[in-house]
C-alpha cells in the first residue's frame, strides 16, 4: 500500500526535498499534504498568527469547516491534558507582548476554545486525505506542528521526526518528541570519536555575544526603527505624545548605557514588556560572586526554544529546575544562575526573579560574565538541554540535565529525577575514553545531511543538490520502517 504522507515544512530548502521526494517515489508516495509557507497546501503561520492568509491557490484551513467531534474520542487519553498544556505554551510564544504578527488570544479559555477547534478542524484534514505517515523536519514547538503531531500519535500514524545536530553534515531521526535522547552506546559497536579536550566550542548562533563586559552601548538605529514600529501597531496615541515618547527613548537610553555595548536589547523586537524586563535584569549587571566558593553553574537557556518548549517538559519553566536543584544541594554550595544574552521578557516576568530570590543559594551572575570561566570554576554544570553540558563534558566536568538532550546518555550526564544525589555527581569521575567511544557511537547512528538551512554554513562548500539527493533515500527508509532511528528503540 502507498504511503499517504503529510509533511511539515516551512522553509526552501526542505520543500526542495519534498519536491524530490514526490518525483523520484511517486510509486511509493500516493499523496503528500504539505503544512509550510505560501506555495504548500496549507499556509502553516497561518494556524498560529490567527490570519485569513492562504497558501497560493488554495483554500485557508478554516474554509466551510463545522465541527465533525474527532476530538471528543480521544480527550480521555492519559495524556490529554498535558497535551493541551503543551500546545498553549507553544502557542503563547505568538502573543502580542512578544512578537509583532501575533493572535489575538486574550485568556485560558481563548487558548483552549482554539485548541479544541483547530484539532477538529485538523484531524478533519488528515482523515479525509487518508494520512498514514507524518514526517516533521524539526521537533514539534510551534504550536501548528505540535497539534499534527498530537493528531498522528492518537490516530496512531507512522511519524518520522528528524532534527538537525551541531555537528558537520548529521542530523538525528526519531519516531516521537519523547525518544529524543534515548540512545544506549553501549549498544552499538562503532570507532571512538576524537574529542579534543578542553576546547572551547565555537556554536555560530552565539557569533556576536562575548565573555566580557566591555564598553558600555548606546540606542541603535534598529532599536529606534522597533520602537516606533511598537509605537505605530501597539500605542499609536504614543506618537502624538511628546511626553510619554520621551519617556520610552530615556528609558531605552538608560539601559543601554548600562549593558555591553555587543549586547543590543532591542535589536530584534521592541515591547513596554521588554523595556521593564531590561530595566529589572540591569540591576545585575554590577553584582558581585566569588569564583573561589563551591558552586555550581546554571545558565539559563533562551526562550522561546525547542530546547526548552519541547524538550524541557516541566522544566520548561526554568525557575522550577533551579528549585529543584537547590534541593538537593548542601547549604554552603552556590548557584550561579547566569541570563542568556539573547533573552527577552519571554517566560522572564517580575515573579521569576522573585522565585530565583527565594532561594537562599542562588547568585544571579551578570550577562557578561565568562561562561568558560564559570564552568571550569564550577563543581558541576546544571541545564535544562543546553550545550553547555556537551561544553562541560569536554572538560571533564559532570553535567545535570532535566529535559531530553542528544547527550544524556554519554558518561557524566546525570538527569534530575526523585533518586538525584549530589554526593554521586560530585563522586563521579568522567572517563575521557569512555566518553569518546559513546561519542563515536552516536555518530554512527546519525544521517549524513542537513535538514536546516542555517546549518549549511557549518559544511565546506555545500551543495544543495548534492545533499538533497543524500537526504531523500534516508528519510523514505526511515518512513518505509527499513532505515533505523538515532534514537528510539529499532528500525523506524
Amino acid at each position: 500500500m502507498a504511503m499517504r504522507l503529510l509533511c511539515i515544512s516551512t522553509s526552501k530548502n526542505t520543500s526542495a526535498i519534498l519536491q524530490k521526494i514526490t518525483e523520484q517515489y511517486r510509486d511509493e508516495v500516493e499523496f503528500l499534504l504539505h503544512v509550510g509557507d505560501k506555495d504548500s497546501d496549507l499556509k502553516a503561520s497561518s494556524m498560529t498568527r490567527m490570519t485569513r492568509t492562504r497558501a497560493v491557490g488554495k483554500t485557508h484551513v478554516m474554509d466551510g469547516q463545522k465541527f465533525n467531534g474527532l476530538l471528543h474520542s480521544v480527550i480521555t487519553r492519559d495524556d490529554f491534558e498535558k497535551d493541551i498544556s503543551i500546545f498553549i505554551d507553544h502557542l503563547h510564544r505568538r502573543d502580542e507582548k512578544f512578537c509583532y504578527k501575533s493572535h489575538n488570544l486574550a485568556c485560558m479559555q481563548d487558548y483552549l476554545d482554539y485548541y479544541y477547534i483547530l484539532f477538529d478542524v485538523m484531524a478533519e484534514k488528515v482523515i479525509e486525505n487518508n494520512i498514514t505517515h507524518m514526517l516533521f523536519f524539526n521537533v514539534p514547538h510551534l504550536a501548528y506542528d505540535t497539534i499534527l503531531y498530537q493528531i498522528g500519535k492518537s490516530l496512531g500514524l507512522k511519524i518520522v521526526i528528524v532534527t538537525q545536530s551541531l555537528f558537520p553534515n548529521k542530523f538525528f531521526s526519531m519516531p516521537s518528541m519523547d525518544a529524543y535522547g534515548s540512545f544506549e552506546p553501549k549498544m552499538h559497536q562503532a570507532p571512538p570519536a576524537h574529542i579534543e579536550k578542553n576546547k572551547e566550542i565555537d556554536l555560530f548562533y552565539m557569533k556576536n555575544v562575548k565573555q566580557e563586559q566591555g564598553e558600555t552601548g548606546k540606542v541603535t538605529a534598529k532599536a529606534i526603527g522597533h520602537i516606533l514600529s511598537f509605537l505605530a501597531i501597539k500605542k499609536p496615541s504614543y506618537l502624538a505624545n511628546p511626553v510619554k515618547l520621551y519617556d520610552i527613548l530615556k528609558r531605552t537610553n538608560d539601559i543601554y548605557r548600562r549593558l555591553p555595548k555587543w549586547r543590543d536589547p532591542f535589536a530584534r523586537f521592541f515591547h513596554v514588556n521588554e523595556l521593564e524586563y531590561f530595566e529589572h535584569i540591569i540591576q545585575y549587571e554590577k553584582a558581585e560572586y566569588d569564583l573561589d566558593v563551591p558552586f555550581v553553574y546554571f545558565p539559563l537557556q533562551l526562550q522561546p526554544e525547542m530546547t526548552t518548549s519541547a524538550l524541557g517538559g516541566y522544566f520548561r519553566d526554568q525557575a522550577l529546575a533551579i528549585e529543584c536543584l537547590s534541593s538537593i544541594l548542601p547549604d554552603n554550595v552556590k548557584i550561579y544562575v547566569k541570563e542568556n544574552p539573547k533573552q527577552g521578557a519571554y517566560n522572564r516576568g517580575p515573579l521569576f526573579y522573585h522565585r530565583l530570590r527565594r532561594i537562599k543559594n542562588v547568585v544571579i551572575v551578570p550577562s557578561f560574565a565568562n561562561t568558560h570561566t564559570l564552568t571550569d570554576r564550577s563543581l558541576f554544570v546544571c541545564t535544562i538541554t543546553g550545550t553547555v553540558g556537551w561544553e562541560a563534558l569536554i572538560k571533564g566536568k559532570k553535567a545535570l540535565i532535566f529535559g531530553n538532550t542528544w547527550y544524556q546518555s554519554f558518561p557524566g550526564v546525570f538527569k534530575y529525577g526523585d533518586s538525584t544525589s549530589y554526593d554521586e555527581i560530585i563522586n563521579y569521575q568522567i572517563d575521557h575514553a569512555e566518553l569518546e567511544q559513546a561519542f563515536g557511537a552516536l555518530l554512527s547512528k546519525c544521517h549524513d545531511g542537513v535538514v536546516d538551512r542555517h546549518y549549511t554554513k557549518l559544511v565546506p562548500d555545500y551543495d544543495a543538490q548534492k545533499n538533497d539527493e543524500g537526504v531523500c533515500p534516508l528519510l523514505m527508509d526511515l518512513l518505509r520502517g527499513k532505515g533505523g532511528f538515532t534514537f528510539g528503540s529499532g528500525p523506524a
